[in-house]
């Protein structure tokens, strides 16, 4: 039997992705961000949350994916990686589920757009519901850590 793990699911686009919960602080409504010059263009900027200044990612520009307004419904998602505070502006986020991962699958070359690279693996929630679990220490590369680490105030 594999582990239990709790997972906060959200979407970008049609996709759902999964982060396990032990690596998510906080989930936010969308906020204002202050730019910040020479990032890279998936950086959105900053925000000062409750006094400390968190460096904001789009995952959206990150995967390659066609960026969209924000709506009502999009949420930044405050993680930790790397013992580095980052939030992830996602499309929704509304659902925390329980999945054994005993039904995480190795990921294939590239899911929704996605590379291989930045996924844990697919976990199959259902026989129609699949969800892209994330691999945060390679959503934010060494370089990309580094860069943001600049940013922190």
């Amino acid at each position: 039997m594999g582990e239990e793990l709790k997972v906060i699911v959200f979407k970008l686009g049609e996709e759902e992705y999964g982060i396990e919960v032990n690596k998510v602080q906080t989930i936010e409504r969308m906020m204002p961000i202050t730019r910040v010059p020479k990032t890279f263009s998936f950086v959105k900027g900053v925000i000062n949350l409750r006094g400390v200044v968190i460096p904001v990612i789009d995952l959206r520009g990150r995967f390659g994916l066609p960026e969209s307004e924000f709506s009502d419904q999009t949420r930044i998602i405050i993680v930790t990686a790397n013992e580095l505070e980052v939030g992830f502006i996602v499309d929704s986020a509304n659902d925390v589920i329980d999945i054994n991962s005993d039904v995480i699958d190795s990921p294939p070359d590239v899911v929704g757009g996605v590379k291989a690279k930045y996924l844990r693996g697919v976990a199959r929630i259902s026989e129609e519901r699949l969800l892209v679990m994330l691999n945060l220490s390679e959503v934010l590369n060494r370089s990309e850590i580094i860069q943001l680490e600049s940013l922190e105030g």
